[in-house]
């Protein structure tokens, strides 16, 4: 069994919404052999990352760029975790009021530090959650999880 780690800040109802989406997508009966383990940024430790096949990433966008929370947890599991996760797959969800380019690009240059392998779209969603951005954060979830089944 492949174990596939959600590691987010979700401080809002919305990025709640979007993390239950990812997690029902990544869950998807229809997808077998993937366990996932959702683990709060300020929870998720080395030992947690070093164990997983795959990851999704879920971040609010503040200030023009990632949540604390999810720097924090690259703060303090990056070096520990360099060239012992090259090339296992993630996909990324970011949610702002208004704009999530910086905080896009700030994971962006750490996940390309580690060598991980994006393998589904970057989400990014803005404003209210609606309907679209929920199916779209299930469909993130699902491929990531299919993909670690190839």
């Amino acid at each position: 069994m492949k174990t596939l780690l959600v590691v987010h800040h979700s401080p809002s109802p919305g990025m709640h919404e979007l993390l239950d989406a990812v997690v029902a997508g990544a869950r998807d009966p229809v997808i077998e052999g993937v366990e996932v383990k959702v683990i709060p940024a300020l929870a998720a430790t080395v030992l947690d990352v070093l164990a997983a096949d795959g990851y999704i990433f879920g971040t609010s966008a503040n200030f023009g760029y990632m949540s604390g929370a999810l720097k924090y947890f690259f703060d303090t599991t990056y070096y520990q975790c360099l060239g012992a996760v090259e090339a296992r797959p993630y996909g990324l969800w970011v949610h702002g009021n208004n704009d999530t380019a910086g905080a896009v690009s700030s994971v962006n240059k750490i996940v390309k530090g580690l060598g991980l392998n994006r393998v589904a779209d970057i989400l990014e969603s803005t404003g209210s959650v609606d309907k679209s951005d929920r199916e779209r954060c299930y469909e993130l979830g699902a491929t990531v999880a299919a993909v670690m089944t190839l």
